[in-house]
C-alpha cells in the first residue's frame, strides 16, 4: 500500500509539473527562465563568449541585407502573421534569427551549397562523421525554444562549436552539394539526444551490443525539449528510404525512432515548409511528401517543388478552388528565394585531417569511452581508442582497442583484454616481414601466440603460424607440393653451459615428430598420393597415409622403422621386410620389392634431414619477427604521403637539419682530435707562400687520402664477412659428412653454431651495407669542409 501511495504521489507531482510547463503566454518567460536553469552544459566544454568574436573582416553580405533580402524577409513576417492567426496553439516559428553580425537573415538563405574536394565528404556518411568530429557540441541556451541568433557555417567551422542548429545547417549544406535532397529539421527530440548523451547507448564499435537497453529517467520537459537534425528524402542519390542524422553523432535513424518526438518546420536553400501534421506519436506516422499543401504548408512557391503523384478528381476540384481563392494571397509568395549570403565554404586539408577540435574528442558510451585523435597528432600514429569497461564508472577497464594510420611497420589495430592479457595486432599489407596479425599474452620467445601472414608475399605461402613452448603447427596456401598442414612437437632442450657474448635464444629445442598433411594431386593414383606423412624422430620411425581412394573405405600405408645407413665399419645395411609394414587398400599384395621400398626410404631421410632445417628456419623467423616489432616498438616511425605538401616540407626541412647534423658527425671525432690538413701542410713547407696550384693539390691529395681509408675500412668489413661465411660453409660441409653420426646433442650444438654464425653474418653485411652507403656522403662532407678552410680558400678564391 506505501508503494502504490508513493507511485501516486510521484504520478501527480509529474502532472503538476507538466501542468506547469504547458506553453501559454503568461507562462512561457518564467518556463523560458527555469529551462536555461535546467540547461545541461556538458562539463568538458568549455564556455564560449560568442560576442567577443571578430566579425570585421567578414564580408558585406553578413552586415547588410539587399533589396530581395529585405522583400523576403516581409514575405516571413506576413507568413508568421498568418501562421499565428491560423495556429494560435503553435509554437513561433524559426525563421529570421540574426546571424553574428546582428543582422536578422532568412534560415534558408544560411544554407550554403557546398561541395568539398575530398571523397570522404562525397557521400553522406563522411558528411556526417566529419561535422559531428569536426565540432564541439554547444547545448542551447533554452531547451524548450529556439535559439535566437542562426550563425553562418563558415564562423561555425572557423571556431568549431555550436548548436544543434549549427551542425544541422552545416551539415546540410555539405549534403545539399553532394546531390542530396537534404532538409533542416526543427523539431522536438528526447533529453539523450539533444544533450549529446549516449551514456546508455551501446557503443557502434562493439562486436556484439547487448540486447537490453536501459530506459532513460523520466523527463518533466519531455516533449518540449526544441532540438534540430537533417532530413534526408529517398530518390536522389540512389537513397532508398527517407532517413534522420543526428548531427552531433553522425548517425542515420529511421523516421520512426522514438527518438524525435515532433517536426515544427523543415527547410533547404529554397524553400521553408511548416509541418500541419498532428505529432501526438512523435514523427513515426508523419508523411514527408512537401508538395502535399494539407500535410506540409510551404512559404514561397516553386516551380521545382514535389507533387503529390495521384489525385482524385474531388481532390483535384478542392485544390483548384483553393487556389483560386488564394490567387491574390500566392501571388505575393511567387518569389524566388535570394541566394545565400554565406560565404563559400573552404575546409584547408589540414583542417579536413585535424578534425577533431584542438584534434582530440572523447564520447561516452554505456561502459565504454571513445577517444579520436587527427593523424599525426600523437607520435605513434594513434587515431582512435575505444576502451570498455565492467562498470558504468568507468574504473574497471576489460578491453582496450587501438586503430594506428601512417605507421612505417603497417600496424593497424590492437586489441588489448585486460584480463587475459591477451594482444592480438593487425597489420595492414606490406610488412617487412608479411606480418598480418600476431596474438599473443607475452613478447618473450617460445611462449602461446599466433602468427598470420598474407600468403600472397611469401614464397613459401604460410599463412598462418601457431606456437607455444611444446608445439609449432603451421598452415599453407597455394603451394605446388599441396602442403597445407604441418605440426611439431618439440622436447625438452639440452642444458648447456651460456658462453660469454653468445645470444641464449638460440639454442633449438629437439624435435621429436613432425606431422605434415597434403591436399589431393589428381595427376597421382589415391594410393601413391601422400595425405599424411609423421616423422617421429626420436622413434627412428616414418609413418605415411595415402589418400582413400573413391572405392575404397580405407587409405593405403606404409610404416618405415629406419635403421642406420651403414655400420661402425662402413659397410652399408641391407634393408630387411621388417623395417617396413605395408598395407595396400583393396589388393592382397602386402608387399612390394625391396629396392623401390629401400629408395622411398633414402628420399623420405634426406626429406627428414630438410625438414628438419625447415623447422629450425620457422623457429628463427619467429625470433626474428620478435625481434622487429621490439625494434618498431622502441623507434616508431610514421609515414608522409607524397602529396601531403606541408609535412613533406616539413620533412625536409627535418632532413636538411639532419644532414647538418651528420655532416658535423660524419668528420666528428676526426675533425676535433686529426687535423686532415695537417700532414699535407707540413710537406708544403711556407704556407704563407703557398700557390693557387699548391693549394689543390694539398685538397685532392687530402681528398685522395680520406677515400683510401673508407675503401680500407670497407674492405676489412669485406674480409670479416667472407671469413664467417667461408667458416660456416666449412661447418655445413661438415655436418653434411658426418650427420648420421651424430647425436642429438652434437646437431642441436650444429643448429646453434649456425644461428650464431647468421647472426654475425647479418651484423657485417649490414654495416658492410651502411658503409657503402655513408661513404659518398661522408667524402662530400669532407670536400665541403675544406672547401670552407681558411687555409685553403683565400688561395682557391683568387686566380
Amino acid at each position: 500500500m506505501e508503494v502504490l501511495k508513493e507511485n501516486e504521489e510521484e504520478e501527480q507531482r509529474e502532472e503538476e509539473e507538466l501542468k506547469a510547463l504547458k506553453i501559454s503566454d503568461k507562462q512561457h518567460d518564467v518556463e523560458r527562465k527555469l529551462s536555461v536553469d535546467q540547461a545541461c552544459t556538458p562539463n568538458d566544454v568549455p564556455d564560449f563568449d560568442w560576442s567577443s568574436i571578430d566579425t570585421s573582416q567578414l564580408p558585406s553580405s553578413y552586415k547588410t541585407n539587399s533589396p530581395k533580402e529585405k522583400k523576403l524577409l516581409c514575405i516571413a513576417d506576413n507568413f508568421l502573421q498568418q501562421y499565428a492567426h491560423l495556429c494560435p496553439d503553435r509554437e513561433p516559428l524559426l525563421l529570421h534569427p540574426i546571424n553574428e553580425c546582428g543582422v536578422e537573415k532568412f534560415v534558408s538563405t544560411t544554407v550554403r551549397p557546398t561541395l568539398l574536394p575530398y571523397t570522404e565528404l562525397f557521400h553522406w556518411e563522411g558528411c556526417a562523421s566529419f561535422v559531428s568530429d569536426y565540432l564541439t557540441m554547444e547545448p542551447l541556451k533554452s531547451p524548450i525554444a529556439p535559439p535566437s541568433s542562426l550563425y553562418s557555417p563558415t564562423t561555425i567551422l572557423k571556431y568549431q562549436r555550436g548548436n544543434c542548429f549549427d551542425f544541422s545547417v552545416l551539415l546540410c549544406s555539405m549534403l545539399i552539394g553532394a546531390g542530396y535532397d537534404a532538409y533542416c529539421v526543427n523539431g522536438y527530440a528526447t533529453h539523450n539526444l539533444c544533450t549529446m548523451d549516449e551514456t546508455l547507448e551501446v557503443c557502434p564499435l562493439l562486436r556484439k551490443p547487448q540486447k537490453e537497453t536501459e530506459k532513460p529517467k523520466r523527463d518533466p520537459l519531455h516533449g518540449l525539449r526544441v532540438h534540430a537534425w537533417v532530413l534526408v528524402l529517398s530518390g536522389k542519390r540512389e537513397v532508398p528510404e527517407t532517413f534522420f542524422i543526428n548531427p552531433f553523432t553522425g548517425n542515420s535513424h529511421s523516421t520512426t525512432d522514438e527518438q524525435f518526438l515532433g517536426i515544427e518546420s523543415v527547410w533547404n536553400h529554397r524553400n521553408y515548409w511548416v509541418n500541419m501534421q498532428d505529432c501526438w506519436n512523435g514523427c513515426k506516422d508523419l508523411i514527408f511528401d512537401l508538395g502535399d499543401s494539407i500535410r506540409w504548408e510551404f512559404m514561397l512557391l516553386e516551380t521545382d517543388k514535389p507533387h503529390l503523384l495521384f489525385l482524385d478528381v474531388k481532390e483535384e476540384e478542392e485544390l483548384f478552388d483553393r487556389d483560386m481563392d488564394n490567387a491574390e494571397k500566392e501571388e505575393d509568395r511567387r518569389f524566388d528565394m535570394p541566394p545565400s549570403w554565406v560565404a563559400p565554404i573552404q575546409i584547408s586539408p589540414r583542417e579536413f585531417e585535424t578534425r577533431t577540435p584542438q584534434g582530440r574528442k572523447v564520447i561516452l558510451y554505456k561502459k565504454a569511452k571513445l577517444e579520436k585523435w587527427a593523424p599525426y597528432l600523437n607520435r605513434n600514429g594513434l587515431v582512435q581508442r575505444l576502451t570498455v569497461y565492467a562498470d558504468s564508472h568507468y574504473t574497471k577497464v576489460v578491453e582496450v582497442r587501438e586503430w594506428f594510420k601512417n605507421r612505417e611497420d603497417k600496424l593497424e589495430m590492437r586489441e588489448v583484454n585486460k584480463q587475459t592479457q591477451l594482444t592480438t595486432e593487425h597489420f595492414h599489407p606490406g610488412h617487412l616481414l608479411g606480418l598480418k596479425a600476431h596474438i599473443y599474452t607475452s613478447m618473450e620467445p617460445e611462449t602461446e601466440r599466433t602468427m598470420e601472414f598474407y600468403n600472397e608475399a611469401r614464397v613459401d605461402g604460410l599463412q598462418k603460424r601457431v606456437e607455444n613452448a611444446n608445439e609449432m603447427t603451421e598452415y599453407f596456401v597455394g603451394r605446388d607440393d599441396f602442403l597445407y598442414f604441418r605440426h611439431v612437437e618439440f622436447g625438452k632442450r639440452v642444458k648447456k653451459i651460456h658462453i660469454a657474448g653468445t645470444r641464449t635464444d638460440i639454442n633449438p629445442r629437439p624435435i621429436v615428430q613432425i606431422k605434415e598433411c597434403f591436399h589431393r594431386n589428381v595427376e597421382k593414383p589415391a594410393d601413391e598420393d601422400v595425405a599424411e606423412r609423421v616423422f617421429l624422430t626420436t622413434e627412428e620411425r616414418i609413418n605415411l597415409t595415402y589418400h582413400l581412394n573413391d572405392k575404397y573405405i580405407t587409405a593405403s600405408k606404409k610404416n618405415f622403422l629406419k635403421g642406420a645407413e651403414s655400420d661402425r665399419k662402413g659397410n652399408e645395411i641391407i634393408m630387411t621386410p621388417e623395417m617396413c609394414t605395408t598395407y595396400q587398400a583393396g589388393s592382397s599384395e602386402t608387399d612390394k620389392k625391396q629396392l623401390h621400398l629401400y629408395k622411398l626410404l633414402q628420399k623420405l631421410t634426406e626429406e627428414e634431414k630438410q625438414l628438419k632445417h625447415e623447422v629450425w628456419e620457422s623457429a628463427a623467423e619467429v625470433l626474428e619477427i620478435l625481434k622487429t616489432r621490439e625494434d618498431e616498438a622502441a623507434d616508431i616511425k610514421l609515414t608522409v604521403s607524397i602529396y601531403d605538401k606541408e609535412r613533406n616540407e616539413e620533412r625536409r626541412q627535418e632532413y636538411e637539419a639532419m644532414d647538418n647534423l651528420m655532416e658535423d658527425d660524419l668528420l666528428g671525432q676526426e675533425g676535433q682530435d686529426l687535423d686532415y690538413l695537417a700532414p699535407f701542410l707540413i710537406q708544403t713547407g711556407n704556407i704563407e707562400k703557398m700557390s693557387k696550384g699548391q693549394a689543390l693539390c694539398i685538397k685532392d691529395n687530402c681528398l685522395t687520402d680520406f677515400k683510401h681509408r673508407l675503401t680500407h675500412k670497407a674492405n676489412i668489413i669485406q674480409a670479416h664477412l667472407q671469413k664467417e661465411v667461408e667458416e660456416l660453409q666449412k661447418k655445413d660441409q661438415w655436418y653434411q659428412e658426418n650427420q648420421n653420426e651424430l647425436s642429438t646433442e652434437d646437431e642441436a650444438d650444429f643448429l646453434a653454431y649456425c644461428s650464431e654464425t647468421m647472426f654475425r653474418i647479418r651484423v657485417l653485411a649490414l654495416r658492410l651495407k651502411r658503409e657503402k652507403q655513408m661513404a659518398p656522403q661522408k667524402y662530400l662532407a669532407l670536400e665541403e669542409k675544406l672547401r670552407k678552410d681558411p687555409r685553403l680558400n683565400m688561395y682557391l678564391s683568387h686566380p
